[in-house]
């Protein structure tokens, strides 16, 4: 298939990587040209302007935030102004259930399919092909893009015809992934404070009630106090609960645990400290605990450390 893919940061560039891989003539922008490289070195196109990612049978966008999005689609010669007939826009992005109603409308008004395919898993598992994708939009278009989906994850989950749909499973799932962060530094704390080996005690833990990927994960990061360099910057994560806010105010549910969570990514980004990772509130855990904080750097990809699970 002919894909276009805009936006190669620390997700985008393993999800293009794997495209490539699976055979797709990949043509790739990113606002940054120097990080088109080492996709051209693996056989990908380079785009000069959005317009030129926009030649193919789908376009799949992965940037940070609403306002990457909105300047992507709607800017001049962006993906509004340059997508064929009929051709698709992936939208992989965490954007705002309201942005997301947004596309489809301009999208279907245009003659365009649009397609909403956010992600879960950190970049490690955007390297690896190993992505939970949550999709929504209409069918036939979902379809089409299978093929997408399937080089880029291990498993697609359907949620309707309405794209924005599968925003508000991200957004809800990252409030979650926060909680269970958050939690997870309160615990460490007091069993720190208490006298027991934070690694003993995650051992135990993911080997009974609590064998899930996002406490194997998060309570790795935390018991090897390794938040930099961020798999997931405390500013995105700060954007997300937002967001998540946003959409329970829009429907009237309560989010009070979104709410605290909130305080946390604000008292951590007052500290002047933007590149570490959002799990870095455990520091914040551990310092009320009164124990001393001191992160350290990831190790370096393939060492020991660095595979700790």
């Amino acid at each position: 298939m002919k894909v276009g893919f805009i936006g190669l940061g620390n997700m985008g560039s393993g999800m293009a990587a794997n495209l490539l891989k699976a055979g797709h003539e990949v043509t790739v922008y990113n606002r940054t040209p120097a990080k088109m490289q080492p996709l051209i070195d693996q056989g990908a196109h380079a785009a000069d302007k959005i317009a030129d990612a926009c030649r193919g049978d789908v376009v799949i966008t992965m940037l940070a935030d609403d306002a990457a999005v909105e300047g992507t689609v709607f800017g001049d010669s962006g993906i509004f102004n340059s997508l064929g007939s009929n051709a698709i826009h992936v939208s992989c992005s965490t954007i705002s259930v309201a942005l997301s109603d947004r596309l489809t409308a301009a999208h279907a008004e245009a003659g365009q399919r649009f397609v909403s395919a956010p992600v879960f898993g950190r970049p490690e598992a955007a390297a690896a092909g190993k992505l939970a994708v949550a999709v929504a939009g209409p069918p036939q278009a979902v379809k089409t893009c299978e093929p997408l989906f399937q080089a880029i994850g291990q498993g697609t989950f359907h949620f309707g015809e309405k794209p924005s749909l599968a925003n508000l499973v991200k957004l809800s799932g990252n409030f979650l992934i926060s909680v269970v962060i958050e939690s997870l530094a309160e615990a460490m704390a007091l069993v720190a404070k208490g006298g027991l080996d934070q690694h003993q005690y995650l051992d135990f833990l993911t080997s009974t009630l609590f064998n899930a990927p996002v406490y194997k994960t998060y309570g790795g990061i935390i018991a090897d106090k390794k938040f930099r360099p961020a798999g997931f910057a405390v500013p995105l994560g700060l954007k997300d609960n937002r967001l998540v806010l946003s959409a329970g105010e829009a429907l009237r549910v309560p989010l009070p645990l979104a709410s605290l969570i909130r305080d946390r990514f604000l008292a951590l980004l007052a500290r002047g400290d933007e590149s570490v990772d959002w799990s870095a509130i455990a520091e914040l855990a551990a310092a009320d605990a009164g124990q001393s904080v001191q992160s350290k750097e990831a190790a370096a990809p393939g060492s020991v450390a660095s595979t700790r699970r």
